[in-house]
């Protein structure tokens, strides 16, 4: 069986920040059916995850970053069966924090690009100097992508320089990008080869993992066409390292997301009856929060960023709230503070048709999921998405942009889809998709029968763990 090792800086539960954390938590418990034997690698974060778990540690050891010694040792989880091995990095005064990427003031770490670099080149070391040997190395996202860079021109790693690497672009909008000044930092490496760090003047951590590592994917094939077709700089070495690249679709684990037995909810589908799991989750919602019953009850889950179309949202609402339509919203997330003010404010307007919960909350996703009638996402661009194949499963109709992973998993229900789809995040096309969530559920039958159908897809993870199985062999 072909061992490979998951190199990332999220997994679900350990620490997780996005849909990332989700990809690499449960990619791996599917892999075995294929051939694959999986394992992660992580950064020890000083969470409640970590410090709740026992670790035994394999290897300890020390290395140069410039001027700093930095001493670090390689863990494997003890106490717990997560269905893979589990190891972590431990390198004190790095990554020993409770957050995964912010800050207090809610910025990124300041040392950002040091933390980086050493959590890979500690991976570097292990793999050179330890007994774990594995057939291939898949990095994720450009925080660990100098890890296929490092093996190939470093030569105290010479040992690796063949294995296969794999990079996984879950958002290509991070891209790791610092001064070349910060070059000292990187273990010894052959100066002729300072191309393959540099795009446009700077050391590009995304830009490098393309160019150096074996075969490139994002998380959906329309995300990677869109990068191919619209990636600002970095478009001409897609089309360049076409040959490598492929998008494959993101699954969900069908055990964590089951509305059968979701430890979240409080009352559980029964027996395929859908009506009445759903009817009572919307009635607690609507209880809960004071909204309107009788009407259409349309959840929003996500950080109130440019991205996921939050601000256009808000404006939709408005347009939406003032033209009397018959329609409720329950909007869950935080982020930008411009943006929670304006759905802070339309909550306060429109008491009785606008929820707003400003936070993270896992339990009342779960139940937003299972009680609304639509979940809405007007994406200005989203490598897969994953609320979508959340809500499916839940039995809530999706409203999405035509984008990235939602254009692959949600065509419209005008040409036979899962849907409601608009063109793009704009106002007027958001504002149309929620006069069309209106229409549909006044048209009972047809509404009931996308539910039954959008609640009968697989989007499980054996396809996927299939394609990167097919793609680990190639």
């Amino acid at each position: 069986m072909k061992k490979v090792l998951h190199i990332s800086t999220e997994c679900y539960p350990a620490a997780k920040a996005g849909g990332m954390g989700d990809v690499v938590g449960a990619l791996p418990i599917y892999l075995p059916q294929f051939g694959v034997e999986a394992s992660v690698i992580l950064p020890k974060y000083a969470n409640k995850w970590f410090t709740q778990h026992k670790f035994k540690t394999l290897q300890k050891g020390k290395f140069q970053l410039g001027e700093e010694t930095i001493k670090y040792e390689i863990q494997l989880l003890q106490n717990e069966d997560l269905g893979y091995p589990f190891y972590c990095v431990d390198i004190p005064g790095k990554f020993d924090r409770e957050s995964i990427y912010l800050a207090d003031d809610g910025h990124g770490y300041p040392d950002e690009v040091e933390r980086n670099i050493a959590f890979q080149t500690a991976i570097c070391e292990w793999l050179t100097k330890g007994k774990q040997q594995f057939d291939g190395l898949h990095c994720h996202d450009h925080m660990t992508g100098l890890t296929t860079f490092f093996i190939k021109y470093c030569p105290a790693y010479k040992k690796l320089a063949n294995t296969p690497t794999f990079f996984t672009i879950h958002n290509g909008q991070y891209r790791g990008i610092f001064d070349w000044k910060k070059v000292n930092l990187f273990p010894d490496f052959n100066r002729k080869f300072d191309g393959m760090l540099d795009w446009d003047g700077s050391i590009n951590s995304l830009a490098t993992s393309i160019k150096c590592a074996w075969q490139v994917n994002t998380v959906s094939p329309s995300y990677m066409e869109e990068l191919s077709e619209n990636f600002d700089t970095l478009t001409s070495l897609i089309q360049q390292e076409k040959a490598k690249t492929s998008g494959i679709l993101n699954g969900i684990d069908p055990e964590l997301w089951n509305p059968a037995a979701d430890k979240y909810l409080d009352q559980h589908l029964e027996k395929n009856k859908w009506a009445a799991f759903k009817s009572y989750h919307k009635n607690a919602l609507l209880k809960r929060y004071g909204l309107k019953s009788r009407r259409p009850l349309v959840g929003f889950i996500g950080r109130m960023a440019h991205q996921k179309g939050a601000n256009v949202l808000a404006e939709a609402i408005g347009k939406s709230l003032g033209n009397k339509q018959s329609v409720s919203f329950i909007i869950l997330g935080s982020g930008d503070k411009m943006i929670e003010e304006n759905i802070t404010r339309l909550a306060k307007k429109y008491p009785r048709s606008v929820a707003a919960i400003i936070a993270y909350n896992e339990g009342l996703s779960r139940q937003i999921y299972a009680g609304c009638d639509f979940l809405i996402m007007p994406s200005r661009f989203e490598p897969c998405g994953l609320n979508q194949l959340y809500s499916m499963r839940y039995g809530t109709v999706p409203v999405v942009s035509s984008v990235g992973g939602l254009k692959d998993t949600v065509p419209d229900i005008s040409v036979g889809g899962n849907g409601i789809a608009f063109p793009q995040a704009e106002t007027q096309y958001v504002t149309q998709a929620i006069e069309r969530c209106v229409d549909l559920y006044k048209d009972k039958n047809k509404f009931i029968a996308l539910r039954d159908k959008i609640v009968s897809l697989d989007y499980s993870w054996n396809q996927s763990a299939q394609a990167y199985a097919t793609m680990y062999n190639g």
